[in-house]
């Protein structure tokens, strides 16, 4: 069953809903406290569910699933405490969205996902509380620590060093050249405007054969905003922009996304393969910041956890 696949995969890609809505299950509706977190009661339903999900995903024994379960509960408790009280908040397409990829991940749906978890006796609430508490304490965390997470240059030359030694091959990288096209549309806008602007839009990509040209057509149209970005590298942007721009061709225009001010295209002004050891520096940077930030995430709990009032039942 695809379900079994999904065990392994889900401990990789989720450590990551807060209730969907306000109807109670029988078995939430009878159940217990077990813990009270900062006045904050943990659930013996919840306790129970999230038990069947360490087991489901870890093959642990239902006493250590369920000792693991309290932990991440209480502690999940704290995190989202935390984020409420800097401010992060998560919205639920955010947790829908790293709920489907996880699906994607195992080759289901997110609907045959949601059934194959319930089958399984886990209801689907139960990972997206989970990982509507790790998105958070994710965001939460780099909120903090942004600024001081630093990586030293020789830390760096070292981790290269040692892997050039193990791959003689020389590392090459994308380098995109990108121009970003904003159609200003204000917050309160009628329907009709905002059809308008998506006519325009669909319009100006139809044109827009070439930066030099397509840059002059845009910057002569009503509240547009043409603004380069310059050149980046392709381990500079995420992931699922460079397969945005991949799609496209040199002088072409990604797809309306919407942003704050309105609708914003990316054009590809240029897109170059060059030898350099930048995708090899980015993947230790990123390696090394993530194994301190998880260092500062695990004190900072432990902070959080030292000065919370836990009560267990």
């Amino acid at each position: 069953m695809k379900l079994t696949r999904f065990c392994a995969s889900l401990v990789v890609a989720a450590s990551m809903l807060a209730p969907v809505g306000p109807m109670l299950t029988s078995a939430e509706a009878a159940s217990k406290i077990v813990a009270v977190v900062n006045g904050r009661p943990i659930t013996s339903y919840e306790l129970q569910q999230r038990s069947k999900l360490i087991s489901l995903t870890t093959r642990a024994p239902s006493s250590v699933a369920k000792r693991k379960a309290k932990d991440e509960l209480i502690d999940e408790a704290l995190k989202l405490e935390e984020a409420k009280r800097v401010g992060v908040s998560i919205s639920d397409s955010k947790v829908d969205d790293a709920f489907a990829t996880i699906a994607q991940r195992v080759k289901l749906s997110p609907s045959q996902f949601k059934q194959a978890l319930s089958q399984s006796g886990v209801n689907p609430r139960t990972l997206k509380n989970r990982l509507r508490a790790e998105i958070s304490w994710s965001e939460v965390v780099m909120q903090r620590f942004r600024a001081t997470v630093r990586i030293n240059e020789s830390d760096v030359i070292a981790a290269l060093q040692g892997k050039e030694s193990k791959d003689d091959n020389g590392d090459t990288s994308v380098e995109y050249d990108l121009q970003r096209i904003i159609f200003v549309v204000p917050k309160n806008s009628s329907k009709s405007f905002k059809n308008k602007r998506v006519a325009e839009m669909k319009k100006l990509r139809a044109r827009f054969t070439s930066c030099e040209e397509g840059t002059r057509i845009a910057s002569g149209l009503n509240e547009v905003v043409v603004r380069p970005i310059g050149k980046r590298l392709e381990t500079d942007l995420p992931a699922a922009f460079v397969q945005k721009l991949n799609k496209i061709s040199i002088g072409r225009v990604t797809a309306p996304t919407p942003v704050d001010s309105g609708f914003e295209m990316i054009a590809l002004c240029g897109k170059e393969t060059i030898d350099s050891d930048a995708t090899a520096r980015s993947t230790i940077e990123g390696e090394l910041r993530n194994k301190k930030g998880q260092q500062l995430s695990r004190r900072y709990l432990r902070d959080l956890r030292s000065n919370a009032v836990i009560e267990q039942r």
